[in-house]
């Protein structure tokens, strides 16, 4: 799953520092302690040095030491050995009876001997740290520690990268609206941060090339229309004067009717692929406030030979008026193209209803072909069950035209085996 960069940066930075901080206090729990026990064995070492010094010149202390007092040491009769005098230090735990609890103590055991060279054994404790409680609150406060560095990150974060990365941010916005043939789309963001700057750069030399092949390839195809305009024309013209005649033999009058079938549905598609042209080159730029409900009940005037021949029962609701700002010829165009599709693909003695609300135009026609794809259907050349009466362009100059328009959209949906295009407004 996808995460933001703040997220990632803040779940890194509080890990990190979490490892860190342990490591960290590990060593310093651990040369700390090593300091404390290094002075108390230096402080037991002192007063090993003053208590024989005191045994030698009063050896009284030694018969009045056998135990532990508020001295803290005690003298014991020992062997003599060869290395009587070494230090052995030692953490013991003894009854404290003011904690009513043992308490660590930390003892150096050595030797000495006394004026008449008699062994002892010396014996010197002195009250250390309680290493359980200490580590309990060197953890709790690196908890406290480490909960404020994170928190202080977090909120530094927030508001610094929120700051830092709003030209990104920006730039992405500005990115989703582009659209190709609107270069203007896209406006690049001023920023001091030399990664934005160089992001900036480049996504303007990609839209530059790009938009560079887009107008090339519509040269081309406009081009290439208005040169087929004319062979069309005249081949079209020829074949009428050849069945005119009437003197061909019956093969060949339906060959050359299929041919001239052919050539029509070429001058179809090459006069759709001039409208897409013209729409994209934005020929048409006057609007005006459009009545959709006039266009709807002109356009089915137009049909209604074609609807009576082939039996389609249309029915028009009209709840509303559907009034938008529009190119009136574009508006004709659009309606044209979503009858004609509903028309064609109608079932046999099918119905076609039609349903006009201020905000929506619901135009539905009866099918059995099923559900289409809504991600290919407003694609150019694409056309459902491969139908080779169809150029796949009809809906695609529909798509384009609301594109121009974006007040406006066009949704599919397909329910009760009927084929359903609506118009919107946004609001």
């Amino acid at each position: 799953m996808a995460v933001s960069i703040k997220y990632y940066t803040n779940r890194f930075l509080a890990i990190t520092i979490l490892i860190i901080m342990a490591v960290w206090a590990s060593l310093f729990y651990a040369f700390l302690m090593d300091e404390v026990y290094d002075n108390i064995d230096d402080g037991l070492k002192n007063q090993k040095l003053e208590i024989i010094r005191e045994a030698y010149n009063n050896p009284e202390i030694i018969e009045s030491n056998k135990d532990y007092g508020f001295n803290n040491f005690k003298i014991l009769p020992s062997k003599p050995q060869e290395d009587i005098d070494k230090n052995h230090f030692s953490r013991e735990l003894m009854y404290m009876p003011y904690d009513d609890e043992d308490e660590p103590y930390r003892i150096l055991k050595t030797g000495f001997y006394s004026k008449d060279r008699v062994a002892y054994t010396l014996l010197i404790r002195t009250s250390t740290v309680e290493e359980d409680d200490y580590l309990i609150n060197l953890a709790i406060a690196l908890v406290v520690l480490y909960l404020v560095i994170v928190l202080s990150i977090l909120t530094i974060n927030y508001f610094g990268m929120s700051r830092g990365w709003k030209p990104f941010q920006l730039i992405l916005q500005n990115l989703s609206n582009y659209r190709f043939g609107h270069t203007k789309s896209f406006e690049p963001i001023p920023t001091k941060v030399k990664e934005f700057q160089e992001l900036n750069q480049q996504i303007n030399k990609m839209i530059n090339s790009n938009e560079a092949v887009f107008q090339e390839q519509k040269r081309f195809l406009e081009n290439a229309s208005h040169e087929l305009q004319t062979p069309l024309a005249i081949t079209i013209g020829k074949l009428d004067l050849v069945l005119q005649e009437g003197n061909l033999p019956e093969d060949q009058t339906i060959k050359i009717a299929e041919a001239k079938q052919s050539l029509h549905r070429m001058v179809a598609l090459n006069k759709s692929l001039l409208m897409l042209s013209r729409i994209e080159n934005n020929q048409y730029t006057h609007t005006e406030p459009v009545s959709f409900n006039e266009i709807i009940l002109q356009k089915l005037a137009e049909l209604e030979d074609i609807v009576q021949f082939k039996e389609i029962d249309v029915k028009v609701v009209q709840n509303g008026i559907y009034l938008s700002q529009f190119n009136a010829e574009l508006a004709q165009i659009l309606i044209s193209n979503l009858l004609r599709n509903a028309i064609k693909y109608n079932k046999e003695n099918g119905s076609i209803h039609i349903e006009i609300s201020e905000n929506e135009i619901d135009i539905s026609n009866g099918s059995h072909a099923g559900a289409l794809n809504p991600e290919y259907i407003f694609q150019r050349f694409h056309k459902e069950n491969q139908d080779s009466q169809s150029n796949g362009l009809g809906l695609s100059i529909v798509q384009t035209i609301l594109e121009k328009f974006p007040n406006n959209i066009i949704q599919y949906e397909y329910r009760n085996n009927e084929q359903h295009f609506k118009i919107k407004k946004l609001k």
